[in-house]
This record gives C-alpha cells, sequence and structure tokens, in this order.
C-alpha cells in the first residue's frame, strides 16, 4: 500500500499533511522576500524614518542607545516586511485550505474578499505613513519643553512605527469583518444600524488604546474605524442570504415523502392516524353506539327464556 493510500483512510492525518505543506510554502515565502529586503535594510529604514526625521529641529538626529541597536532595527524592519509583503501569498494558502469545504456561492464570495482584504490593509498601511505620520510628529516635535533637544532611538521610532502599521492596517478590515459576520448569520444589518452609537464609542476607545496617548492619532484612528463600518453595513446588503438560509434551502424536502410512499404509508393517513392517537377529543373509533362502547362479541347462544 502506498503512502498516498494510506493517508487517505485517515481524513485528519491527510488534513494535517496538507496544513504543515502550506505552513513551509508560506514560511519559504517570507524567507525568500527577507533575503532580498537584507541588502537593502538601512535604505528602507532611512525611508521610514523620512516623516520624523523632516520635522525634527535642526542639530537634532536620530540616535542608537544599544550597541546592537544600529544592526537590529534594520533587521528587524526587513522581517517585518517581508511578512507583511507575504501576505498575498498567505491568504492564498489559507483560501487553497478551506476552499474544499465552501458551497459553490461561497467561494464566489470568499476570493473577492480575500483580495480586497489585502487591499484594504495596505491602504491601512498607506494611510498610516502619508496621512498619520506628518501630523503626529508634527505635534510631537513642537510640545516639548524649552531646552529638551528631540533625539528619537531608532529601536523605539521602529516599534512605534510598526505598532501604528499593524493598527491602521487592521482597522481598514473591518468592512470585511462586518460582511463575514452577517454572512456567517452571526448578525444582521438592522442589528448592527441599533448599535451604531455604541461603535461609534468602541472606536475611539479602541483608538485610544492602540495608538499613543494624544487625541489626533486617537481621532485619525476612530473615524476611518466608523466609516469603514458604515461601508460594511453597505456592503452587506449585496451578500444575499446568510450562510444557513442556503444550506437550508439546498436540502431536499422530498425525502421524507418519498421514503413513506416507498414504505406504502400515506402522508394523509399518518397525519390523520397522529391526529387521532394524541387528540383527546378526536372521535373513537371501533365504536356505533352513540352511549357506549359496543360489548364485545362472543360465540356463546344467548339464554333461552323461560315458559
Amino acid at each position: 500500500m502506498s503512502d498516498q493510500d494510506q493517508f487517505a483512510d485517515q481524513p485528519l492525518i491527510a488534513h494535517l499533511i496538507e496544513l504543515r505543506d502550506r505552513l513551509i510554502r508560506i514560511v519559504i515565502a517570507i524567507l525568500v522576500i527577507f533575503i532580498a529586503f537584507m541588502a537593502f535594510a538601512n535604505d528602507l529604514y532611512a525611508y521610514l524614518a523620512e516623516p520624523l526625521q523632516t520635522l525634527m529641529p535642526e542639530g537634532s538626529s536620530m540616535i542608537a542607545t544599544q550597541v546592537a541597536s544600529p544592526f537590529l532595527a534594520p533587521f528587524k524592519l526587513a522581517l517585518y516586511l517581508a511578512v507583511y509583503c507575504a501576505a498575498p501569498v498567505m491568504l492564498y494558502q489559507v483560501w487553497g485550505f478551506i476552499a474544499p469545504g465552501l458551497y459553490k456561492n461561497e467561494k464566489r464570495l470568499v476570493a473577492p474578499l480575500l483580495f480586497s482584504s489585502i487591499l484594504l490593509f495596505y491602504a491601512g498601511m498607506a494611510f498610516a505613513y502619508f496621512i498619520v505620520f506628518p501630523l503626529i510628529f508634527g505635534f510631537f516635535t513642537t510640545v516639548g519643553p524649552t531646552g529638551v533637544t528631540v533625539m528619537t532611538d531608532i529601536d523605539a521610532y521602529l516599534s512605534f512605527v510598526l505598532k501604528l502599521f499593524l493598527a491602521f492596517g487592521l482597522a481598514f478590515e473591518i468592512p470585511i469583518a462586518t460582511m463575514l459576520l452577517v454572512k456567517a448569520g452571526v448578525t444582521n444589518v438592522q442589528s448592527l444600524k441599533s448599535k451604531r452609537p455604541y461603535v461609534f464609542l468602541g472606536c475611539f476607545v479602541v483608538g485610544m488604546l492602540v495608538t499613543p496617548p494624544d487625541m489626533i492619532s486617537q481621532t485619525l484612528l476612530a473615524v476611518p474605524m466608523w466609516l469603514l463600518f458604515e461601508v460594511g453595513l453597505i456592503g452587506s446588503r449585496f451578500l444575499g442570504a446568510p450562510r444557513g438560509a442556503d444550506t437550508e434551502t439546498e436540502q431536499p424536502a422530498t425525502d421524507n415523502t418519498q421514503n413513506d410512499k416507498t414504505n406504502g404509508v400515506d402522508d394523509s393517513e399518518s397525519e390523520t392516524h397522529d391526529i387521532r392517537e394524541f387528540d383527546l377529543y378526536a372521535p373513537i373509533t371501533g365504536s356505533t353506539d352513540p352511549q357506549g362502547p359496543a360489548a364485545p362479541e362472543t360465540d356463546a347462544e344467548p339464554p333461552k327464556p323461560n315458559h
């Protein structure tokens, strides 16, 4: 017996092997992109630090407080960028793993959602870099006390920037998450509309937790989150019925009827029998005498009259 025939008899083992293979492909894609980025790691870091360096006071610069920071900061940047750039490969492998368990209409729906989720994640990162960074760095570099020179550590700056990249990238996935919840039947559009005030407040709470403690970055994250939630509500109207409703409509409705007919039982007779069996006010069958039940039949002759 070959290995494939052996694994065919064990579905769980076969799924685990397929999952392992797809994870290996994801790791290989990340490593290839990472090696390519390592050759330009210093240039990538200089481009990443440009929004802050252009706003720093004259005579100040970024510093490295740790011995290995000049090497580790560009190294970590190349690694994180490799993971972000490998997102299409990762989602493609996830799609290949879950696609066999989906219906045809779900496959037509999930493929555009995966593609749009990649674009929205990159759009969130671009929004953070080109719009949010200049505003918050311009604010931070001008509100410092007199006599304090802004000299940011390169490792701390990298952690700060990557955190904002991830926060805005995930925030821009709100329309996809909203549409998936509606399609899965977890909630519906009317219920989400009624919770708009709570969603609006929750956006500002999330913005307060994942951004620096200032109103500018908090508002710049909360307002797009709320607008993207509204976009998700609009897109949910075009998804059709939830997943549970689709599966119910696909079930054949005549299975029980055909089984009853093949067994020689008519639906009307079975329903009448059930009603008479459980209805307390149904007429009693087997008795034609309104005064009481019929006497049992016996073979004995009636007694003769005495003369």
